[in-house]
């Protein structure tokens, strides 16, 4: 077993490189064809991990949709959906949230020592939640995760988790894709942070596809020596 498992980061972004808008709807920068493709990717993966601010802005299910995917899945020996996994500083994560609510995979929470116990006694029957230190270590995360079997793992946001993977140069590959509009607004969030990035003018990203979906356009890059 690698002492981490390939970490994948998936990602739709506007042109300008944000990731919503500000208002209180979640902006759709999809389309129903790159979501399949989404899914495929997924049904790929062991696990798949969002920050804890994702999980309170959008509720996501993080599920794979695709009844067949899901059965081929099955008759490989795998579960028909992937461990989710989320990390939080604060302990502030609502048990009735769907991440925790829907698929019968494995919950885990990496938390800071200090909002384990309180954490652990909300999430009890949910989720199982692990002390992964202060603040908490992307690498120490990883290694519990490849000692749990998971040699691939999907990361699907936000922006600050995105930041931390790339930053810490523990992601070997992005697929992103690229919206045809523009947001414009300062106060939304987008795609990655600043921070110090080994992905760098002098250490570029390679570009192993590039592919059309209708307006759309998928960029997937491998990062380093990304071990795909």
């Amino acid at each position: 077993m690698s002492e981490r498992p390939y970490v994948l980061l998936s990602c739709a972004m506007s042109v300008d490189g944000y990731i919503d808008d500000a208002g209180p709807e979640r902006l759709r920068l999809s389309t129903p064809a790159d979501f399949d493709r989404v899914d495929a990717v997924r049904a790929s993966c062991d696990a798949i991990m969002v920050g804890a601010g994702t999980i309170r802005a959008d509720d996501p299910k993080l599920l794979i949709r695709s009844a067949a995917r899901r059965e081929r899945r099955a008759a490989r020996g795998l579960p028909a959906d992937l461990t989710k996994v989320t990390l939080t500083a604060s302990g502030d994560l609502d048990p009735e949230s769907r991440f925790f609510t829907t698929g019968d995979s494995a919950k885990l929470v990496y938390a800071p020592p200090a909002a384990v116990p309180a954490l652990a006694e909300r999430l009890a029957g949910r989720a199982e939640v692990l002390d992964a230190g202060d603040p908490v270590s992307l690498p120490a995360l990883l290694a519990d995760l490849a000692a749990r079997g998971v040699r691939r793992l999907m990361v699907e946001g936000g922006g600050g988790v995105h930041t931390r993977f790339l930053t810490a140069g523990l992601a070997d590959e992005l697929q992103l894709v690229v919206a045809p509009f523009f947001i414009g607004d300062p106060s939304a969030p987008r795609f990655a942070g600043p921070g110090v990035f080994p992905q760098s003018p002098g250490r570029p990203m390679r570009l192993a596809e590039s592919t059309r979906i209708g307006d759309l356009v998928l960029l997937r890059y491998l990062i380093g020596g990304a071990r795909g």
